[in-house]
């Protein structure tokens, strides 16, 4: 028998500023906790992570301000375009987050939205430090 091809990593959405505007110390896989509605309208590639941030609440990691627009063939089940979103982690990954933001004034930032080999949604945050952009007037 052949063995199958492997299926590549498929990205959905990409927060290119975010390298520019933070300095990146440590990156995190995640998995999201979605609905059906969700997942399908992340497959047609609409959704945008760009000016979203992960913040910590009552012991868990949430995605606040990602914009998942709605399913156009789902009915009156569809969802909340820019609801938070559960971020799926160890609870020793949350720890070193929450420990990392209280602590040292770090950021939790999302990098990319993406499919893994075996299909499952997942999105690749980071712990990054502001840049000290200065304005040149």
């Amino acid at each position: 028998m052949a063995d199958k091809p492997a299926r590549a990593i498929k990205v959905v959405a990409d927060n290119r500023k975010a390298r520019f505007n933070y300095s990146i110390e440590d990156t995190f896989e995640a998995g999201l906790a979605l609905t059906g509605t969700e997942v399908k309208s992340i497959r047609t590639g609409k959704a945008t992570i760009g000016e979203s941030y992960a913040d910590s609440r009552d012991g868990e990691i949430w995605l606040v301000n990602a914009n998942i627009p709605e399913y156009l063939q789902a009915n009156r089940f569809n969802h909340e375009p820019r609801q938070p979103r559960k971020l799926l982690l160890h609870k020793r990954q949350i720890n070193k987050l929450m420990g990392a933001v209280q602590r040292e004034g770090m950021t939790i930032v999302p990098l990319r939205l993406y499919f893994n080999d075996r299909g499952r949604a997942k999105i690749e945050i980071a712990l990054a430090q502001g840049k000290k952009i200065h304005d040149k007037r």
